[in-house]
């Protein structure tokens, strides 16, 4: 049987379950990625140089459509499947659109509360925001591992059990590439995307090799 690697969206720095990921590996891989490019427009000048200058960066965006289904898990007779289908999978996708968490939602409270017991009589006070977005991987391939966020998700249930439970779903991901800063300290993401650049930069000078010939070719001798 062969290798099939599978696409995934990792979750990191999550409160779901202490310092595991939240992961989602996509159970079929989608067909089909469409990647855009939005690319700044160039400065206008009458000047050359002036108009080959790099101005705002160039986002990339990647639309994908997954695919899911019990049916393997309730052939398996999988307490799961059984119990809720496809419910876990499409939970942990939602997630990753909301901000903050229920747990983290609950420690914040706490922490507020402890620190009212502190603080001196009549003082100002104002709470602390805890929410923020997730912070995602969207993993795809040995050379393709980019900082994301989710731009939008649509999820249509195609087919349900005796309980209502989704069982076949597809979901359509718009995800936006995220650029990180030299200073971020969000050192996994800086890696993941040092790596794919690194992968990319080398990949576009192994073309050279596929090339060499029909460049001999162009060049009048």
């Amino acid at each position: 049987m062969s290798f099939l690697m599978r696409g995934a969206l990792v979750e990191y720095g999550t409160d779901l379950i202490g310092p595991i990921p939240n992961v989602v590996i996509f159970q079929f891989n989608p067909e089909a990625l469409t990647r855009s490019f939005a690319v700044p427009e160039l400065p206008q000048s009458g000047n050359d140089r002036e108009q080959n200058q790099a101005g705002d960066q160039v986002y990339e965006t990647i639309s994908l459509k997954a695919h899911f289904s019990a049916a393997d898990g309730l052939e398996e007779d999988k307490f799961l499947a059984r119990t809720v289908g496809l419910g876990p999978q499409l939970a942990a996708l939602e997630k990753m659109v909301l901000p903050g968490g229920k747990i983290a939602g609950l420690v914040g409270q706490a922490i507020d509360a402890i620190g009212d017991t502190l603080v001196i009589s009549g003082a100002p006070t104002q709470p602390i925001p805890r929410q923020a977005f997730p912070r995602i991987l969207f993993i795809w391939g040995m050379t393709r591992v980019h900082p994301v966020k989710i731009s939008s998700m649509r999820i249509s249930e195609l087919e349900y059990d005796h309980l209502l439970n989704p069982v076949r779903a597809e979901v359509d991901l718009e995800i936006a590439v995220i650029k990180i800063d030299a200073c971020s300290d969000d050192w996994l993401a800086r890696g993941a995307q040092e790596f794919t650049e690194i992968a990319k930069e080398t990949q576009a000078i192994a073309n050279l090799a596929n090339t060499a010939e029909q460049v001999v070719e162009l060049i009048p001798l």
